[in-house]
């Protein structure tokens, strides 16, 4: 049920012609729930189980090699530098590069590879690699061959996390979760030409990042906290949502950088991060409230950086934040915005501590949860915040996050092996309806473990990541206009060019494309 006022009125407000038309004719999705997750269980390695309407296909898997190879960069799922060169299962098995979040398009026109005779088609995946040594951007051509389905276009970038399409910039956007790293906007084509911009929107532990119709960029910051004492299985919130507000959309080299402050129901003032105080701020009444189905909080957007004033020297977003008193959360991974809704209610997921002893429990966001931040256009300085969803050791640990229909979002989990260990359940992947406080999840992805992951988890070695986990969900009819900015158009999942894909990263690293069920 709705119970909140300021989202009848966003209803109101849109109900005029500006409305995309899809957004009435759009229905919600129907899928059948997975009863359970897959147990964690030694030596086995169950397969990945789909609501019985939905089926994959492998788009792309990691011992395939790139055209355009490098020695350092020679398949889409392993580092070449390891001799021998193993793939799979073996102690000594190269490195991996781990692709993560995905961003489709489609280009009429085309796009170049390695091989100039070669036509690539007018479909692609784009990721950046999370684990790679050196990072490297590919592109999956989704109507090549196998020896030309995936194109490296570049490893001029660190490790990378977080992707997306800015159609003002005409570039894609990738984000690292490594601090001391940039963030970086590339061109589409072969090679991809790839500038840091962190003078202007920081560095941090980014991670989702996600255009609006303004032009601004929101980025959504994983950064794991301090421990408290005596919680000692808890920790501090430490990460931040960000809006960057560039001079001129097409220009990303200069703006300035805000942060999300939200302010205390209690006591009037921000809720604010404290240093030294990791035992205050996990168990705070505020933390609670954050976490609380019900509790509403006003919002505003504080400056931390302005290249007009400050120049553009890449500075640390998380520190200036913290300055600032914006508030911190529970490790936010992603964030996108509500289609048809012109822009007004982004929502981010929290990750929370990934660890079922967590002494924050569900009510201090221990478990993570869905926030949403309602504004009356992207570019509003003030706006109301609630906790659309709480999560529960059985559903934790949520990563990304996408739209399949206009008020159904996908989010999927990145627990962790020790997590799925604790719980002895895998990752799972949800269905969420928003309009709802607390709604059900209905699970359509019970992920599996490959043999490769199996092998991993239960063994020590440098190339070695452990049990697989969700990545990359991701929605969209490629449309690389700025009217088919991710948000605009309700989507019409598996008509109308809509496509969706995933990855399931660590183990065999395979990206698949899902597809209604044959």
């Amino acid at each position: 049920m709705n119970r909140h006022p300021w989202r009848a009125l966003a209803a109101a407000l849109a109900a005029g012609a500006l409305v995309p038309a899809a957004a009435s004719a759009s229905p919600p999705v129907s899928w059948t729930g997975v009863p359970s997750a897959n147990p964690k269980v030694t030596g086995a390695s169950p397969a990945n189980v789909l609501s019985p309407e939905l089926s994959e296909t492998a788009v792309a898997w990691g011992s395939l090699s790139l055209d355009g190879a490098t020695s350092a960069v020679p398949y889409y799922g392993y580092d070449g530098f390891t001799a021998p060169t193993v793939l799979t299962q073996a102690i000594n098995e190269a490195h991996k590069t781990e692709p993560d979040k995905n961003t489709y398009l489609v280009l009429p026109g085309g796009q170049p590879g390695a091989d100039p005779n070669y036509d690539y088609g007018t479909h692609f995946l784009y990721q950046g690699h999370e684990s790679g040594t050196p990072g490297a951007i590919t592109r999956i051509n989704l109507d090549a061959d196998q020896a030309h389905r995936v194109t490296l276009l570049s490893t001029n970038v660190s490790a990378i996390d977080g992707s997306t399409w800015d159609p003002f910039a005409q570039r894609l956007l990738f984000t690292t979760e490594n601090s001391s790293q940039g963030t970086y906007a590339a061109t589409l084509g072969y090679p991809a030409q790839v500038t840091d911009i962190s003078g202007a929107v920081g560095r941090g532990g980014y991670e989702g990042i996600q255009a609006d119709s303004a032009g601004n960029l929101w980025i959504v910051e994983d950064v794991g906290g301090s421990a408290g004492s005596p919680s000692t299985h808890a920790k501090q919130p430490n990460s931040f949502v960000y809006r960057f507000v560039p001079d001129h959309p097409s220009d990303l080299s200069q703006g300035r950088l805000e942060a999300l402050q939200v302010i205390s129901n209690r006591s009037g003032d921000p809720i604010a991060f404290h240093a030294g105080q990791a035992e205050a701020d996990i168990t705070s009444p505020d933390t609670r409230d954050l976490h609380t189905p019900g509790e509403e909080f006003r919002t505003r957007w504080v400056t931390l950086h302005d290249t007009g004033t400050d120049g553009t020297t890449p500075f640390s977003a998380n520190a200036l934040a913290k300055a600032a008193k914006a508030t911190p959360f529970k490790r936010p991974e992603n964030g996108v915005f509500e289609p048809g809704d012109h822009f007004q209610r982004f929502f981010f997921t929290e990750t929370g501590d990934t660890n079922s002893l967590t002494e924050a429990g569900a009510a201090y966001g221990g478990f993570g949860s869905l926030q949403e931040l309602f504004q009356r256009d992207p570019s509003a300085s003030t706006g109301r915040l609630r906790v659309v969803w709480q999560g529960d050791v059985a559903h934790t640990g949520l990563d990304n996050i996408a739209f399949v229909s206009r008020h159904q979002a996908a989010v999927v989990e990145d627990a962790g092996d020790g997590l799925h260990t604790q719980r002895n359940a895998l990752d799972s992947a949800y269905l969420l309806d928003v309009t709802e406080d607390q709604p059900a999840p209905v699970r359509f992805l019970a992920e599996g473990r490959d043999p490769s992951a199996t092998f991993d988890a239960e063994h020590s070695g440098h190339g070695n990541e452990g049990d697989n986990e969700i990545t990359g969900i991701h929605v969209s009819d490629g449309d690389p206009t700025i009217a088919g900015l991710l948000g605009v158009k309700v989507p019409t999942l598996f008509s109308g060019g809509w496509r969706m894909f995933w990855t399931q990263q660590h183990g065999d690293n395979n990206t698949y494309e899902v597809s209604p069920a044959p």
